[in-house]
């Protein structure tokens, strides 16, 4: 992929600065591009190919970047929030400067598998209700959770305002008896994502949701190497994958 793009606007898109302020800095020599000076923020270069360095600094040119994070409790899944961190301020400001975003949501108290990107088209494709992407979670509900509960999800479920879920997919992992409670411990499998989906499901079933752990989005599992709050890049591999459900 190369093409021939503005200077202005190729460092304006990688978050270097506005358009205004890339032009002042060129014009104060502070961009080279093939080891020349530039004085003109219209001319054409191809952010691939040519190398451009900004105050010294090379650039490394990406349209879009993608992130797997493991997120953990007490961050809300949004770019920005006047009350409580969010995933975004776990991000270094190499990533920052893409200005990227969630792809979707995870609840403050819910962890796990939480897709990172500035490619909103791909986004888009990811939750758009079409798609019926599916999304895996590892749930540990107060209650019994029995064989014949797998219909229930099957057929789906009733939720408290009258909307009937998709089908989707229980598997019983077990049942653990904690302090006199029953702590029953499965995966579940959507293929849509309303508000508090996951939980309502359950309290359909007078079950209470205790914990709850996203673990794979579409072809993609979480990599288990990553602790709470840590993240990666996604391999080209997983990115074609991502893109071609």
């Amino acid at each position: 992929m190369s093409g021939q793009e503005r200077l202005d606007k190729v460092l304006s898109n990688m978050g270097y600065g506005s358009r205004k302020e890339i032009k002042k800095i060129i014009k104060d020599g502070s961009i080279k591009v093939n080891n020349e000076i530039v004085l003109k923020n219209d001319i054409k270069v191809d952010p691939y190919s040519d190398e451009i360095y900004f105050h010294g600094e090379k650039v490394i040119y990406r349209k879009y970047i993608y992130l797997m994070m493991n997120k953990p409790k007490g961050l809300v899944s949004s770019t920005d929030d006047p009350l409580t961190d969010t995933v975004i301020s776990l991000l270094s400001d190499e990533y920052l400067i893409y200005n990227p975003f969630p792809a979707g949501r995870l609840d403050k108290d819910t962890e796990g598998f939480m897709l990172i990107t500035n490619d909103g088209k791909l986004s888009h494709e990811l939750l758009s209700p079409k798609k019926r992407v599916s999304k895996t979670y590892y749930v540990e509900v107060d209650g019994v959770v029995e064989e014949e509960h797998k219909e229930n999800f099957k057929n789906g479920i009733r939720l408290e305002d009258g909307y009937i879920s998709l089908p989707a997919k229980l598997e019983i992992i077990k049942s653990d008896i904690i302090s006199s409670d029953i702590i029953s411990k499965v995966y579940l499998t959507i293929e849509e994502g309303k508000y508090h989906q996951v939980k309502r499901m359950f309290e359909s079933l007078s079950m209470r949701v205790l914990y709850l752990k996203r673990i794979s989005m579409g072809p993609l599992s979480l990599d288990e190497s990553l602790d709470l709050g840590e993240y990666r890049e996604l391999t080209n591999e997983e990115v074609f994958l991502l893109k071609n459900i």
